[in-house]
């Protein structure tokens, strides 16, 4: 525990000098004089120019901040950010609109300018237009207003303001929100609006359509595959998706507008889903280079955070405890984790490296993403977006590992399955001739009999060579095994596809023929072999002629038992070798040889 406990001071050092560093090129210098709107067409940034008033009771009215105009302050925190330290504040921002000339057409003069809030998580905004310290226009924007009474129904917090020519005018806003203070403001044309909005949209959509694809597969997956590993994969992508849909105001717009309770907890509940399947996902993955204790740890980590989901739901803890625990137990899965993810490059296995290319990314977005939420690091497109490139980044990461997981499972299943039919085929094979051996010929012929019946006889023929004795004295072993594997061979081509055929030993061979219909397609088929064999054999070096003497039995004509069919097959096969050899004989219930 102490190790644990370095390891975690020093990342968060290492996050918290990240952060300062990234802030060095984004504090905020505002400006003492009023912006100038003298370009219609541009999109005007508010930061520069704004000064902050703190109102920790939240009880100044406009009344009291146009009278303490003297008080606001220049914001001492990174650009567009003041982080987590208070809960309602004042801006100030003053802006001044030239008056008509010959070079500005009088349309774009009088056409209202939008200010936009690109930052969705805010629960109230207050906006007053004053000049003279008179109110002009009141506009109540945030995330707790009713979607209809906005003053633009749009993702994020916007409303037209009808700015006078050649009049100074002040903006001040009151803000309050529970959670982070991130404050990217503009002024601009409708067109610009709509245009960046819809840049946005169509930005979001791509994530959070990918998001969904990767969803639907690991959902077909884990019905297709029943593996575990991609139902976790699909609560870390759920709990992404839902985060980066809430915090870009993707679900307030389309999935649970006007719902309050959604609009407050659905930031942290999301993002302890997402490190919950996370810690889940790192335990699977990888199970084999974990101890017992260490993935005990790591389901007790994603229970911890199930838990603190659910108290959060329920207003036990708040989003600044969420904020704690996910800056400290919800790094935990990922730095545990780094252990096993060595072990594993150094067997050479990829599953590693990606993890550990995983965690740098998200130990990078999510140092980027801490700093604007606490307001050390400046408020920007590429800032504001880290963690969502990032947590797409993991996704895609994830699902390769997921995927090489599966083939490693699955390569291994067809490794086992081969050594298992590998081992049942030598057992139950002649290793000359590749036939069945009598322990394939018993469990071929018990299931044989199961299936026959006065319509579906079956044939049982016991063949043995004749004259096979003196090819082996002649021309040696070699040769006599050879002509046994192309006896084999003949049998192969001689009987149907689906019928059995064996070697007992030595020149004995069985051929099981079921499906017959008549003893006569049994007489047929047993002449067959005999005309089979009866060809002369060409050997490697050597010629030679050999016939085969056939003895059979029909089941269940002559019985059902196994072993006394085989006796009455051999008995009948005798038979015909004292009788002349090169026969075909039925066993001794029929008395008929065929030659």
């Amino acid at each position: 525990m102490p190790q644990l406990f370095n390891l975690l001071t020093a990342f968060r050092l290492a996050l918290s000098c990240l952060c300062i560093a990234l802030s060095l090129t984004t504090l905020a210098a505002p400006a003492q004089k009023p912006l100038v709107l003298a370009n219609p067409g541009a999109v005007v940034d508010l930061w520069p120019a704004v000064t902050v008033l703190r109102d920790p009771d939240g009880g100044l009215k406009i009344g009291d901040v146009l009278a303490a105009t003297d008080k606001f302050a220049a914001p001492q925190s990174a650009y567009a950010t003041l982080g987590l330290r208070q809960k309602v504040v004042w801006l100030h921002v003053p802006v001044l609109l030239p008056g008509k000339d010959a070079a500005t057409p009088t349309a774009q003069m009088t056409e209202p300018w939008i200010l936009d809030f690109d930052y969705t998580l805010l629960n109230r905004i207050d906006v007053y237009l004053t000049t003279d310290g008179r109110v002009l226009q009141h506009a109540v924007l945030g995330n707790a207003q009713p979607d209809a009474m906005r003053p633009l129904r749009s993702r994020s917090h916007a409303a037209a303001l009808s700015l006078q020519p050649g009049a100074s005018h002040a903006l001040l806003m009151r803000v309050e929100t529970g959670g982070s203070m991130i404050l990217p403001m503009t002024l601009s044309s409708f067109s610009n609006f709509h245009g960046h909005a819809l840049n946005e949209q169509l930005l979001q959509g791509l994530l959070t359509s990918l998001g969904l694809c990767l969803l639907l597969y690991s959902l077909l997956q884990w019905i297709s595959l029943h593996e575990q590993l991609y139902i976790k994969y699909s609560l870390l992508i759920l709990g992404s998706v839902l985060f980066s849909a809430h915090f870009f105001g993707l679900g307030e717009m389309y999935l649970w507008t006007d719902n309050l309770w959604m609009e407050r907890h659905m930031a942290g509940i999301t993002a302890l889903t997402a490190s919950c399947g996370t810690a889940l996902f790192i335990e699977d993955v990888l199970a084999q280079d974990m101890g017992r204790r260490l993935r005990r740890a790591m389901r007790i980590l994603a229970g911890v955070l199930a838990a603190a989901a659910l108290l959060h739901a329920f207003d036990v803890i708040d989003i600044h405890g969420v904020s704690i625990v996910m800056g400290t137990i919800g790094l935990l899965p990922s730095i545990l984790s780094i252990p096993g993810a060595v072990a594993r490059i150094r067997r050479g296995d990829s599953v590693g490296a990606y993890f550990l290319v995983a965690w740098l990314g998200y130990f990078v977005v999510s140092a980027v993403m801490v700093g604007v939420v606490r307001g050390v690091v400046g408020a920007n497109f590429w800032t504001m977006h880290a963690f969502q490139f990032g947590a797409t980044f993991d996704m895609l990461i994830f699902l390769r590992i997921a995927v090489l997981r599966s083939t490693a499972v699955h390569t291994a299943a067809q490794r086992a399955t081969r050594e298992h039919d590998k081992l049942h085929s030598l057992a139950h094979s002649d290793p000359l001739t590749s036939l069945l051996n009598r322990r394939g010929l018993n469990t071929t012929l018990t299931a044989a009999l199961h299936n026959c019946g006065p319509q579906s006889l079956l044939a049982v023929y016991m063949l043995d060579l004749d004259g096979f004795k003196q090819v082996n004295d002649q021309h040696g072993h070699d040769a006599g095994d050879e002509l046994l594997e192309i006896v084999a061979s003949r049998l192969r081509n001689a009987v149907r596809a689906g019928d059995g055929i064996a070697r007992l030993g030595g020149d004995e061979f069985v051929v099981l023929a079921g499906g017959l219909q008549s003893e006569q397609q049994a007489i047929e088929l047993g002449k067959k072999l005999l005309d089979a064999i009866s060809l002369p054999f060409a050997l490697r070096q050597h010629k030679c002629h050999v016939s085969v003497t056939i003895g059979y039995t029909l089941a269940p004509a002559d019985g059902r038992d196994a072993e006394e069919l085989l006796k009455q097959a051999d008995a009948a096969m005798y038979a015909g070798k004292q009788s002349g050899k090169n026969c075909l004989r039925r066993s001794e219930s029929s008395k008929r040889a065929i030659a």
